[in-house]
């Protein structure tokens, strides 16, 4: 027999009948192990798509938390403070609907898995909310007073079971009407607070072009006290606390600074020109770093 013969008989060897075919694709495709990772599948698909909404909505709080922040920054030049505030109040509840969507996404979900993805708009939040604090009372806002504004109630007007129908309300709707509530971590706030003291470094230069000399002196204690915190908490913090103590020490330097050229050579500057000396002038603490 040639080789033509032999390779012909050994093709028509392997062909199997379209019928047979289909009947053992039909079963592979049925095994358990086949529908075990269509499930896992499943699973997954359902956690990503979760954990980029996370992000999405972060990435809102994000943008309209820098948003609130630049608004306050017009306390030094506007003549009602007040009238800013409560603009800067409705902004913040804004803010907290977005926060509350993610509570809600959260809902039966392990927090840590998905933390990541909205720790970034947690940590704006706390900026901003600890900005505006600063400006009504001078003082630090607390983490129990940020969690405090984070527990979602649900109205009075929305639909509620009776306690005479309260065995033909499903289970999901009883969890909609549970308070809803989104921690911030220690770390988050942690984080939000030393981004706090560039946005007050800021406000300092900013004042000292208006002609205000009280609050850089104001600032320059606020930040000496968190500056002290964050030493006292040294490396035994969390890694990336440990990455922002440089730059709140160079924030610190720059208000210092400020509160010097005004107490020693205020009387030689103009007031308007302050302001650019002051950002133009490096820093004590670069200089003796070498930066």
């Amino acid at each position: 027999m040639s080789k033509e013969g032999r390779f012909r008989k050994r093709k028509h060897d392997n062909m199997q009948p379209r019928n047979q075919k289909e009947e053992g694709h039909s079963t592979v495709t049925s095994t358990p192990v086949l529908l075990s990772f269509e499930s896992f599948q499943k699973e997954l698909d359902a956690k990503h798509d979760k954990y980029e909404r996370l992000v999405k909505l972060s990435r809102d709080v994000t943008i309209e938390s820098k948003r609130t922040i630049f608004l306050l920054h017009r306390v030094i030049s506007v003549s009602d403070v007040g009238e800013l505030l409560h603009e800067s109040d409705v902004k913040f509840g804004d803010i907290r609907l977005k926060i509350q969507q993610i509570a809600q996404e959260l809902i039966g979900e392990d927090t840590c898995q998905f933390h990541r993805a909205f720790s970034p708009g947690l940590q704006e939040y706390v900026e901003a909310v600890s900005f505006q604090h600063f400006i009504k009372t001078k003082t630090l806002i607390s983490l129990d007073e940020i969690n405090h504004q984070l527990i979602f109630t649900p109205k009075t007007g929305e639909v509620k079971c009776s306690e005479d129908l309260a065995s033909s309300c499903s289970q999901d709707e009883k969890q909609e009407q549970q308070p809803l509530c989104l921690q911030v971590t220690p770390t988050d706030y942690l984080l939000g607070i030393a981004d706090l003291t560039g946005e007050l470094m800021r406000l300092c230069i900013t004042s000292v072009g208006n002609g205000d000399i009280e609050t850089p002196f104001e600032v320059s204690q606020f930040l000496r006290a968190i500056y002290d915190g964050f030493t006292y908490i040294g490396n035994t913090g969390p890694y990336e606390v440990s990455k922002k103590h440089y730059t709140l020490k160079q924030s610190l330097g720059k208000v210092e600074d400020a509160c010097y050229m005004l107490t020693v050579r205020g009387s030689e500057v103009p007031k308007h020109v302050l302001a650019d000396v002051l950002s133009s002038k490096p820093s004590r603490i670069d200089q003796e770093e070498g930066v």
